[in-house]
């Protein structure tokens, strides 16, 4: 009898599970420990594509964010109006004024920029992968690169601070910290943080992320700013340029919001039933439909901006070499407080914010050890990847460089092993060909995703010892202020200040009891050294009376 025809599908599962066996069994498999781990070579694939999609967000944004610090163009390149005019001062950079020649620079800063973002990100999540083995990929951060453009250097370099320098303060910045994780002391500092203030920041994380997911630049716009109510539902199709209010009538109103929510809920189903790659199908949905020109949820409006968007959209395939960014360092500048000021600065977000995402990313993939110290498998390498990818981004022309919470993308896909983020690295390397493509993902195909990693992250809100308000209380604090004050370090902040606080009594009434302790055995002791010698003359006489 002729055996059954299987399905395209099933012939298909079963390649895929003679790959992953392959795979398994090879030295590459038993360096990542894939059976270890429980997983498999297409699974960490998939999980390394969800985590890219997740933050390719970056490659655009941080780039747009370092650019408005002007890079390193100055008003020298600024071109006069007329040949016969002097050369002009540094007003032609200020804020609504438009140069010719100093926006060509910005435009090539900017191309740089997007090359710096996208090789300390393939460079940083590769060395995560091979070095630490752990599904953690790395990028730019947000957060301390709007520090870097907007505090130190300053809007179009109007900052206390020069890019040159501030470049140099990121770098020196890196050194110490790789300094710190070489010698132990990063890990010590992270450990010394309560288990319930680690578990409350992952949980303020994902909300951290959902929070980002649901506003417009990076998100479904389904939240945005309310003059009474500081925020609001919004989702409209026309706001105020002024106020970046809703105009009335126009509320729940946005096409590409309902383009999201499709999208949301196509992802959440293929969650639901344990579909493989469930964070990649509504992104690439999303993303697909809003390259249709036309229509109103396109990402190619008939503007000027869209129509330069589409025409670089279609070449598809682009390669841009650095040439005004990279090693642009400038120490002359350290004399200056505000260059020491902002280096403190970077170090204590590095040591709350970027050392508190790598422990929650370890606590949702469970890679945290049981003994209760909060330490996982490959923290020492990790550590030192981390600092490292921040001295080359430095060297590049960028902002610090930390590990991103989209590697809890790829974490809810399966990923547990540094195959993931070698896959992260593997697109990186590909947005620097396929630029064009990998840019025009909107951020409503993003969010969504970020909503529901949100959710994921969630889960570890049960293990924290609610019933104990000394416990309780500043792990609320913690996840509470991450998302409000949109700052992970600041949480942390708060949450250790409350916890602080809470304890200090019991440590002191604690203490207090040990150093008694102590004071009453040395008293005991010297009260048995006055005594001892009579004791001898005391037994005689009892056994003399007897």
């Amino acid at each position: 009898m002729a055996s059954k025809r299987r399905a395209p599908w099933q012939r298909l599962s079963e390649a895929e599970a003679a790959v992953n066996r392959a795979v398994a069994a090879s030295r590459v498999g038993r360096y990542f420990k894939l059976d270890a781990r429980k997983s498999s070579f297409t699974k960490e694939l998939r999980a390394g594509a969800a985590t890219f999609l997740t933050m390719a967000y970056i490659i655009s944004v941080n780039a747009a964010v370092l650019t408005d610090s002007g890079g390193p163009c100055t008003f020298r390149d600024c071109t006069p109006a007329n040949s016969t005019d002097a050369a002009p001062g540094p007003e032609c950079t200020a804020v609504g004024t438009t140069n010719p020649g100093y926006e060509q620079c910005l435009a090539r800063t900017k191309s740089d920029l997007i090359v710096a973002t996208a090789v300390s990100a393939m460079a940083g999540s590769f060395a995560m992968g091979v070095l630490a083995n752990l599904p953690l990929a790395l990028a730019p951060g947000m957060g301390a690169n709007a520090y870097f453009a907007y505090n130190m250097v300053g809007y179009h370099g109007s900052g206390p601070i020069t890019y040159s320098t501030a470049l140099a303060v990121v770098m020196l910045e890196g050194i110490v910290f790789l300094a710190l994780s070489a010698v132990g002391l990063r890990s010590k500092l992270a450990r010394m943080i309560p288990r319930n203030i680690r578990l409350a920041s992952a949980v303020g994380i994902g909300l951290f992320l959902a929070f980002t997911g649901l506003q417009a630049h990076q998100g479904v716009g389904l939240v945005g700013a309310s003059p009474s109510t500081l925020v609001t539902l919004t989702a409209c199709s026309d706001v105020d340029p002024t106020t970046g209010a809703c105009i009335a009538g126009t509320t729940m109103h946005s096409p590409t919001f309902w383009l999201g929510a499709v999208g949301f809920l196509i992802t959440a189903t293929c969650l639901a039933h344990d579909v493989k790659g469930s964070m990649v199908y509504g992104i690439v949905f999303v993303t697909v439909v809003s390259w249709i020109r036309g229509t109103t949820v396109t990402v190619f409006p008939d503007t000027p901006a869209g129509n330069a968007g589409f025409d670089y959209f279609k070449k598809v395939v682009d390669f841009h070499m650095i040439t005004s960014t990279a090693g642009k360092l400038g120490f002359a500048g350290f004399r200056h407080g505000n260059v020491w000021l902002a280096l403190v600065t970077l170090l204590y977000v590095d040591v709350l914010d970027t050392t508190g995402t790598m422990y929650s990313m370890a606590e949702y993939a469970g890679f945290v050890t049981e003994d209760g110290d909060g330490s996982f498998e490959g923290e020492y390498m990790a550590f030192l990847v981390d600092a490292g990818s921040t001295v080359l981004g430095a060297g590049l022309g960028s902002s610090t460089v930390t590990t991103y919470v989209e590697s809890a993308a790829g974490i809810r896909e399966g990923g547990r092993t540094g195959l993931t983020a070698i896959t992260v690295a593997g697109c990186f390397m590909a947005s620097l060909f396929f630029g064009p493509v990998l840019m025009s993902v909107p951020p409503w195909a993003v969010g969504p995703s970020l909503v529901l990693v949100g959710a994921m992250m969630m889960r570890v809100a049960k293990e924290i010892e609610w019933g104990d308000a000394k416990e309780g209380v500043p792990a609320f604090v913690t996840m509470a202020l991450m998302p409000l004050s949109f700052s992970i370090a600041n949480g942390i902040i708060a949450g250790l200040g409350v916890y602080v606080a809470l304890h200090w009594y019991d440590w002191a009434r604690h203490g207090w009891g040990k150093v008694r302790g102590v004071l009453d055995e040395r008293r005991n002791q010297v009260a048995a050294g006055e005594v001892g010698p009579a004791a001898p003359q005391d037994e005689a006489a009892v056994s003399e009376i007897c």
